[in-house]
């Protein structure tokens, strides 16, 4: 008996990497990836096998704690959900949110997870195996879906909510249609919050930082009886400007940059009278103050991705107002109820926003019709306002869901999701000389609702393997209207869209050993069809991209190793996406067009390491390929400097040097290229050291990450390509009193390493820094 499993054991993995290298198109060296995998699968299992011959051994020091993750709706050891997924939760997310981070902190931070901005602590877009969104319009949005305490955040200003008092955030890789739905064809991004507990409890944390930067959280929780639970958590966050305004024609009082305050806090009302009934209200609300991103212009070098010699970080010069104001405010009622063999879920959730965003987009000073400006040549003045003067959206979900013992369990829910956006785009500026139009504006209306019913199936076919299959149904309907505005006239425009779709997934677990996992998915997902309307001038027409759609492939491993003392999950996968939702620039001024490409394909590896190495080191690595290509020989898109579309005076000696061919002036051919902001290889490392002093305990950790190059746009150019990217961080700690209180020392981006990440599609070769590196210290109290 055995000896047979011992075989079994042995071969299924190199099966495995013989399936995988015929049924996914990989090129030969993830094909030999994915066999060094199963060979190293193979191999523990026999040690494991052999060790098992014998005595089981005591339970050994220093053994990894036990994940629970909810990707499947249900609280499972993530070794038994068969997808990849990725979790950050204790010391790590303590250290990477050191020194108040927003959410892009999150970025390379786990295998295929990429995260950036335009609008600095706002708007972040996120993208999982290269898929995302770049579309900068306030109604965009994302093939990865962002939840936040069961309640999905749809429009991507609710997305940037601070992290704060958070137990969990789960990376789900891989369309999620199944039980989260639409507009998650890339994955999902879950954030679970502390929740509140039946004890007094809590803690104060006081930061001070680079740029006179100054932090504030705590936490309070009480028992108010022995049914009614409450908590409090809140954060403040300030930082004064750090980049001066060298603008030599502006006044005094010139507005300099990036600074921001950012205040949050968040309310929970537990109530729990018996152990079958529970009832958690959660009320929460931002309100941040500070600039968008800096869009500098002629920063980079001509025909390559250099910054140009003499760049300055600290200075920038602009006559216009960078300004941003964001309020959020929401809430949420979750109710949990078992009756006999059966639990009822009720999530209903609300959130509501208002927004204003004003920015100088040209990078710069003047006009070349208009001088003096500068820096370099600025071929016209674009400042710009975005509002979002109205927001709302509303979300009920019924689940209902076995528990019972037996081979078969289930899932089946309702959803309904309700959407209201007002979107007026100002310009302040005109795009020809002698022709002043101040405060001509689009304004777009759109309405969303969406219905959807879904189930699944879990089966236990025996001891080792385990099925499970899931279907949803969603119908969605748009209402969009779009109108421009201008002294000399106004042109109105109406679209509306209903869509269905059927999501499906199938997966398996086979059970190899006590300790080892095998699984496969096969998972589909859906973007709702998209409008948008930045209408530019009365003869502008709205955009429109028809609904997307993905299919999914994945094998991996899931496996403890060493008595526990480390662990291991590795995955291949190969994606196909049919008309897949793209946004592509204008070349020239400030604007977005949505198109559909033919077909997408993906395919990768991804790997999640963790161990103990000893009582005082402990690590995490993870890495991810993600090949990605876009298939459609009929495409094409305006690059920087459309000569077509060129401002008067542009000589063209700013633009960029687009690579692609293609027989239409000032368009590139996209046919064959990686999708935009997906680099191909990402490396995290995290190394933590610890050791008792005197009445205490003294840490250390490292955290770094790397990411190769990738394409800013949709089209390739030397300029608009951003180079490898290696950036880590600190943070040294003592506590003391039993772990009541903790003194710390942190810097993020500690090589000060300064490298583009993002551009405007602009003729003056515009780009966008990450930040510079900053160094800071907390003190916490515990109670």
């Amino acid at each position: 008996m055995s000896t047979h499993r011992f075989v079994l054991r042995s071969a299924v993995p190199s099966l495995i990497a013989l399936a995988v290298a015929s049924a996914f198109p990989l090129s030969s060296a993830l094909a030999a990836e994915a066999a060094a995998v199963a060979a190293a699968v193979a191999e523990q299992g026999a040690e494991q096998d052999a060790s098992a011959a014998g005595t089981a051994a005591p339970a050994a020091r220093n053994q990894l704690e036990t994940v629970i993750v909810t990707a499947q709706r249900r609280a499972e050891n993530i070794r038994d959900v068969p997808m990849s997924i990725a979790t950050v939760k204790g010391d790590k997310l303590d250290v990477l949110t050191s020194g108040a981070a927003d959410i892009r902190f999150l970025s390379g931070r786990t295998p295929s997870v990429s995260i950036e901005s335009d609008y600095g602590r706002t708007f972040p877009r996120f993208y999982i195996r290269g898929l995302g969104n770049t579309d900068f319009d306030l109604n965009a949005s994302q093939p990865v879906g962002l939840v936040m305490d069961d309640i999905v955040m749809e429009n991507a200003m609710l997305k940037g909510f601070p992290v704060f008092d958070v137990d969990q955030v789960e990376v789900l890789r891989g369309p999620q249609g199944t039980l989260f739905g639409r507009n998650s064809p890339a994955g999902v991004i879950k954030f679970d919050s502390a929740k509140p507990v039946f004890k007094t409890e809590g803690y104060l944390q006081l930061g001070i930082g680079s740029f006179s930067a100054k932090t504030a959280e705590g936490v309070f929780n009480m028992p108010v009886s022995d049914t009614v639970a409450l908590r409090f958590s809140g954060t403040s966050q300030h930082r004064d400007n750090r980049v001066h305004n060298t603008n030599p024609t502006a006044g005094k009082g010139t507005q300099d940059f990036e600074g921001y305050g950012d205040q949050a806090f968040r309310l929970q009302a537990l109530v729990q009278p018996n152990k079958d009934f529970s009832a958690l209200f959660n009320v929460h609300a931002r309100n941040y103050h500070g600039n968008a991103a800096l869009f500098r212009a002629n920063i980079i070098k001509k025909g390559t991705n250099d910054l140009v010699d003499g760049f300055d970080y600290g200075s920038y010069a602009s006559d216009g107002i960078n300004q941003q104001d964001l309020e959020t405010k929401g809430g949420s009622m979750r109710l949990k109820y078992t009756t006999g063999d059966i639990t009822l879920h009720s999530i209903t959730g609300y959130e509501k926003l208002e927004f204003y965003s004003r920015a100088d987009v040209d990078g710069g000073y003047g006009a070349a019709f208009a001088p003096p400006s500068g820096p370099g040549y600025i071929p016209f003045p674009v400042e710009t306002a975005d509002v979002l003067p109205n927001h709302r959206q509303f979300s009920q979900e019924f689940r209902a869901e076995s528990n019972y013992r037996g081979p078969l369990q289930w899932i089946a829910g309702l959803f309904y999701f309700d959407e209201s956006i007002q979107i007026d785009s100002i310009s302040f500026n005109s795009f020809a000389p002698g022709n002043p139009q101040n405060a001509n504006y689009a304004v777009q209306f759109q309405d969303t609702k969406s219905y959807a019913a879904f189930g699944s199936l879990n089966y236990t076919v025996s001891d080792q393997f385990k099925v499970r299959g899931g279907v949803r149904y969603t119908n969605d309907k748009k209402d969009f209207r779009a109108s421009r505005v201008q002294t000399d006239g106004r042109t109105d425009f109406n679209l509306d869209d209903t869509s269905h779709n059927v999501s499906w997934d199938l997966s398996g677990t086979y059970e190899l050993s006590k300790t080892t996992n095998l699984f496969g998915r096969v998972a589909t997902g859906y973007r709702a069809p998209s409008m948008q309307g930045r209408l530019d001038d009365l003869t502008s027409r709205p955009s429109f991209a028809g609904a997307e759609k993905a299919v999914s492939y994945e094998l991996g491993v899931k496996q403890d190793l060493f008595d526990r003392r480390a662990r291991l999950s590795a995955s291949v996968f190969n994606y196909r996406m049919k008309n897949k939702q793209l946004t592509a620039g204008n070349g020239t001024i400030n604007m977005n067009q949505l198109i559909n490409a033919d077909k997408v394909t993906g395919q990768g590896i991804e790997l999640d390491f963790q161990a103990n190495l000893s009582d005082e080191f402990s690590m995490t690595a993870g890495y991810s390929y993600n090949d990605t290509e876009i298939k459609d020989r009929n495409l094409f898109v305006q690059h920087c400097g459309n000569n077509a579309n060129s401002a008067p005076g542009s000589n063209g000696s700013s633009g960029c040097t687009p690579t692609n061919a293609s027989p239409r002036p000032g368009y590139s051919s996209i046919n064959g290229n990686p999708l935009p902001r997906a680099p191909k290889n990402q490396l995290n490392f995290t190394l933590k050291y610890s050791t008792e002093i005197g009445n205490g305990e003294f840490y250390a950790m490292t955290d770094w990450a790397y990411r190769t190059s990738y394409n800013f746009f949709l089209y390739e150019a030397p300029e608009y390509t951003a180079k490898k990217l290696t950036e880590g961080g600190v943070r040294a700690a003592y506590k003391w009193g039993n772990g009541k209180y903790e003194v710390a020392a942190f810097g993020r981006n500690i090589t000060d390493r300064q490298v583009i990440l993002g551009a405007i599609d602009f003729d003056n070769l515009t780009g966008i820094m990450n930040e510079p590196r900053t160094w800071g210290g907390t003190f916490k109290v515990n109670f």
